[in-house]
């Protein structure tokens, strides 16, 4: 008799955490690292700060939750979502800061910081410029080989970080459409975000399932597929939040903290 093994996809579900700030709020933070496998911590420069991340780190370590930094520009009053023109030093100099004072804190619970993940226009501006992309890819190789890059799929980051043959992780976002160019729609287009908790797990699903981007015009492109980024800053998306965790595991995936993934180990 021939018995067919089927290997089960190994999937992480990340999640932007400790951002208390003026423009969010950090509520549902232990609710939501009942559900995510990694976190991806603010280190201070657009939102959180000493105490929002040790309760994070504290609440991960109780979970099981891998720890990654979410370094962005030193720019809180507008949520490090306003682009700016940094040298390549700055640059540097911005990324080994924040991942310093995370792993700072993390040392105190025992734990490592195993990912790094930037945040708001600097993420933006990387995805669009191979030259940035590359020196944030530098950086983060030069502070650990072993650290994970966290990057959208099919972005310059990613192309950056094939290159320079680092260990990287491709995610993709489960309430954004996608347009045709493989690209987020913008947030200024009525369709930009996927509300619905239905619509959104099953959006997920086939795009893990199929290794490839759901567009909004029915257009799917072949793509590398590690993480889902969720977010869960209000009651709706909280619910959304664990309907694609528990849709996932209904289909068999495997949820794994980031540096746990075999292709990392």
């Amino acid at each position: 008799m021939l018995y067919l093994q089927i290997m089960s996809i190994e999937i992480n579900i990340n999640c932007d955490l400790g951002e208390k700030s003026k423009h969010h709020s950090n509520k549902y933070d232990p609710d939501l690292l009942e559900i995510v496998n990694s976190a991806n911590v603010a280190c201070g420069y657009h939102a959180g700060d000493k105490e929002t991340m040790n309760q994070v780190i504290k609440i991960s370590k109780e979970n099981g939750v891998s720890i990654g930094a979410h370094p962005s520009f030193n720019d809180p009053d507008n949520f490090g979502r306003e682009r700016m023109n940094l040298s390549e030093s700055e640059i540097k100099k911005l990324i080994i800061d924040q991942y310093d004072i995370l792993q700072k804190i993390a040392g105190i619970y025992g734990e490592f910081v195993s990912h790094v993940k930037p945040h708001g226009a600097l993420n933006n501006m990387a995805c669009e410029d191979i030259e940035l992309a590359t020196v944030l890819a530098k950086t983060i190789k030069d502070i650990n080989k072993d650290l994970i890059y966290l990057v959208p799929t099919g972005s310059k980051m990613h192309e950056a970080a094939k290159k320079l043959n680092m260990k990287f992780a491709c995610e993709i976002f489960a309430d954004r459409n996608y347009e045709d160019d493989g690209n987020l729609v913008s947030r200024k287009k009525s369709y930009a975000l996927i509300t619905d908790p239905e619509q959104a797990k099953k959006h997920v699903l086939k795009m893990v399932q199929t290794q490839s981007l759901n567009c909004h015009s029915g257009k799917q492109i072949p793509c590398e597929i590690d993480s889902v980024c969720i977010h869960g800053d209000n009651v709706k998306s909280l619910a959304t939040a664990k309907s694609i965790r528990s849709n996932l595991i209904e289909n068999g995936m495997d949820l794994k903290t980031l540096n746990k993934m075999k292709k990392f180990i």
